[in-house]
């Protein structure tokens, strides 16, 4: 115990004699003896803090040494001011896909450090990524790092502060001195003078957890350490530099809620994209030296799409260990899961049977109660899953798990499903927050507690969910799921996809099984399953956007219908593909697998397919945030053609912005017949000074007037467009001896146009090479 006091190696485990700090050769800031003596501590108090870390929700104190089995995370540097609402899955399905060749890979270690060139200081930093994806262990490893003296020796003290624990306080006033004082008791004796003389980073992890409103424009200005004031007023001071201008501050969250920092405050935003395939393999490694289960774990998940990706999320890839490892290594038998709603079923039913067994031999109660136990806990957990993911709510405190009648203290005690998947936090002065491990695991205990109000006909749940009053005498299966299908592709961010997916899982008679002593009395008949894929197959969603629909696949793939996804593979091996009629359905699987393949696509022409318009549209996402995002993620694409598209001002906005990103390497823009205005026309003249790939740029029938003919003369390369105003179509064609092609169809030129451009085509500067026209002269 003495010496778990002292940095170890991270090499042999062997720990240091010299304490935290003093190290030859480290570069501590200076400060006074005594203070360097409450560092010290404070130091040796924040490493047994973070030297042991959890997965699940073991006790503290009880985890694994975090050095053990850290994976180094994908950390990413870039700015994005814009706000990320979608569903974190479907996040997470976009960005296992997007090109890194752009991205600035960063370590924990170096988060306030410049890049190489840059001449700037780094002072707030805001991190983003989905649940689960590591931002907490990244800022446990930076903070053990420095309290071992490993890393960041020029800083005199770090200090970790979580919004879980701050929301305790919101309603008390403190200063900031007092606040750090509260949290770290090792900081009794720092003063204010004391704490100016100090290189302090604030590590602000989970504000996506916040309850405090951050009222950036209103809030007080406090510049004082002592001065009393409200935690939220206290935050915003030192985020905008008034409080303790020379501290670093270190914000983590989730992508929905980091807007609420504005954008003007924050020095450098980071990404953790999670594991990559390469850190995925390592994790498992890491976990076990038998590298033969490893080699089948790794080798299943690549098999399975859905797998494969949540395994960008650390706290998933535990999950899928855990049940692998115990499928592999006992007598159990069947077939590895392959879908998330399989995989998630047998996560349930081990840690069940895991507990059930230890607490069967220290308390004397029979199988059936502990069963009855587990099951009577596991929905209520339910209820409060299903109701909170309602109100987007992740971290519940005592009142609210009450309301559902759940008394968490009986239920670590005898139950297994609460002890493995519900996470008790015990913090300041003693009071309790609680979550789930992660946020799938609420939305699969949502769809199980739904579903079973379902099989039990509580119209009342029922009507909730399907926003209708609920009929039980026609409350079929394929009804119900229609309807609840129905509800969750309106909602905007798609929080409820997952839900749903889970929900048509459920719906199988395999998964069933496996929860039958948890569910209770269910039952699934052929011809009702058969109606809902039929139902999902001919979902009409003209009013969803293309990348929601895809989630109708995702259900079929959740319930074992591999029809569709046989179908596109029959069709994309086909010769003769435009004889073959594409429903909408197979519109969206296609989208998806063309999205999820490990090729890339040289051509995607719409006009090829044999489908219907719902069906085109299906095919690919053609509102301008998703073109501009590609525009700005994807070197490879070279020609975009969006011709007879009515792409408003307010999407040009966002084209022209995703032309001006240094990644855009397009070459061929075709925007024909947009009914391009002035205002469209100007955002694209602005873009493309600053574009010099591109050279092709089609402009044709859209009426343009003297803006428009301003952007010809700002592109560099080869023009193909209508210009409508002919004295600056000849400045274009006197200045710019790029322009090599110009064509001037479907126009009705006057004689001064004609007079103005023939002053052009004879200027010096003046290089074109074909002139286009059925015009009438």
């Amino acid at each position: 115990k003495w010496m778990s006091c002292y940095p170890a190696c991270p090499q042999c485990g062997e720990r240091s004699r010299t304490r935290p700090g003093l190290q030859t050769g480290s570069q501590t800031s200076p400060v006074d003896g005594g203070l360097q003596e409450v560092l010290d501590e404070h130091k040796i108090s924040l490493r047994r803090r973070c030297e042991f870390v959890t997965e699940g929700t073991a006790a503290a104190g009880s985890g694994t040494p975090l050095n053990r089995i850290y994976t180094e995370l994908y950390i990413t540097q870039g700015r994005s001011e814009e706000v990320n609402t979608q569903h974190e899955v479907w996040q997470l399905e976009t960005t296992s896909k997007m090109e890194t060749l752009s991205d600035t890979p960063i370590k924990c270690q170096d988060i306030f450090k410049p890049l190489p060139g840059q001449d700037t200081h780094i002072r707030v930093v805001v991190t983003q990524g989905v649940a689960g994806i590591g931002k907490t262990f990244s800022v446990q490893k930076f903070t053990l790092d420095w309290a071992e003296g490993l890393e960041n020796q020029h800083v005199s003290l770090v200090v970790l502060l979580s919004f879980r624990e701050l929301n305790l306080i919101k309603d008390e006033r403190y200063s900031l001195l007092q606040l750090l004082r509260v949290f770290h008791p090792t900081l009794q004796t720092v003063t204010a003078e004391k704490l100016t003389v100090c290189k302090v980073v604030f590590i602000f992890d989970g504000l996506d957890e916040s309850r405090f409103l951050l009222d950036f424009q209103n809030n007080e200005v406090v510049s004082d350490v002592t001065q009393t004031s409200s935690v939220d007023v206290l935050l915003t001071n030192l985020i905008k530099g008034n409080l303790l201008p020379s501290a670093l501050l270190w914000i983590t969250s989730r992508p929905a809620a980091a807007n609420q920092i504005p954008p003007t405050c924050v020095d450098r935003v980071t990404e953790v994209r999670g594991f990559t395939d390469l850190q995925k393999e390592e994790y498992f490694r890491r976990r076990s030296s038998d590298e033969e289960l490893c080699s089948r774990i790794t080798s299943h998940i690549k098999a399975s799409r859905s797998l494969h990706i949540m395994c960008h999320i650390p706290v998933f890839c535990w999950i899928t260990a855990t049940v692998l490892e115990h499928m592999l290594t006992t007598d159990q038998r069947g077939e590895l899961p392959k879908s998330l709603t399989d995989m998630y079923s047998h996560f349930l039913l081990v840690q069940t049977q895991r507990k059930k067994h230890k607490y069967n031999e220290r308390h004397d109660r029979s199988q059936q109660e502990l069963m009855e136990t587990d099951r009577e806990v596991l929905l209520k957990l339910g209820r409060l899953a299903f109701e909170h993911l309602e109100k987007g709510n992740l971290m519940f405190y005592q009142e609210d798990l009450e309301e559902c009648g759940l008394d968490v203290t009986e239920a670590s005690v005898y139950s297994g499903v609460c002890t493995e998947i519900f996470k008790t936090e015990c913090v300041l002065f003693q009071r309790k927050v609680y979550c789930f491990v992660h946020l799938s695991i609420q939305e699969f205990l949502a769809a199980v507690y739904i579903f079973h109000c379902y099989t039990n006909r509580n119209t009342e749940v029922l009507a909730r969910v399907m926003r209708r009053e609920c009929d039980d005498r026609k409350s079929s299966l394929h009804i119900f799921l229609r309807t609840v299908m129905s509800e969750a592709l309106k909602s905007k961010n798609g929080h409820l996809d997952l839900f749903v997916r889970f929900l048509h899982g459920l719906s199988l008679e395999s998964n069933q099984k496996l929860l039958k002593g948890l569910l209770g009395q269910t039952e699934s008949r052929a011809e009702d399953i058969q109606r809902v894929v039929n139902n999902l197959k001919e979902m009409n969603t003209s009013s969803v956007s293309p990348d929601r629909s895809i989630n109708i696949f995702h259900c079929l793939m959740e319930m074992n219908d591999l029809s569709v996804h046989q179908d596109i593979q029959e069709f994309l091996k086909s010769e003769n593909r435009s004889e073959k009629k594409l429903s909408a359905i197979h519109c969206s699987a296609l989208a998806y697998m063309l999205q999820m393949s490990e090729e890339v696509l040289d051509e995607l022409d719409l006009k090829a397919y044999n489908t219907s318009k719902e069906g085109r549209r299906r095919l690919i996402p053609t509102h301008c945030e998703i073109v501009a995002s590609a525009l700005k993620s994807n070197p490879h694409l070279t020609e975009l053609d969006l011709s007879e598209n009515q792409l408003r001002d307010s999407g040009v906005e966002l084209l022209s912005a995703g032309l001006e990103s240094p990644n855009c390497r397009l070459k061929t823009l075709r925007l024909r017949h947009c009914i391009l205005t002035e205002s469209s026309c100007a955002s694209l003249a602005s873009a493309l000074k600053s574009n010099p790939h591109l050279t092709e740029l089609d402009l044709s029938e859209n009426q343009l007037q003297d803006s428009g003919v301003e952007l010809k003369s700002n592109t560099s390369g080869l023009i193909n467009s209508i210009l409508s105003c002919c004295a600056s179509l000849a400045s274009a064609l006197k200045s710019n001896p790029h322009l090599t092609e110009l064509d001037l169809s479907e126009n009705q030129l006057q004689d001064s146009g004609v007079k103005l451009l023939s002053a052009g085509l004879e200027s010096p500067n003046c290089r074109l090479e074909t002139l286009r026209s059925d015009c009438t002269f």
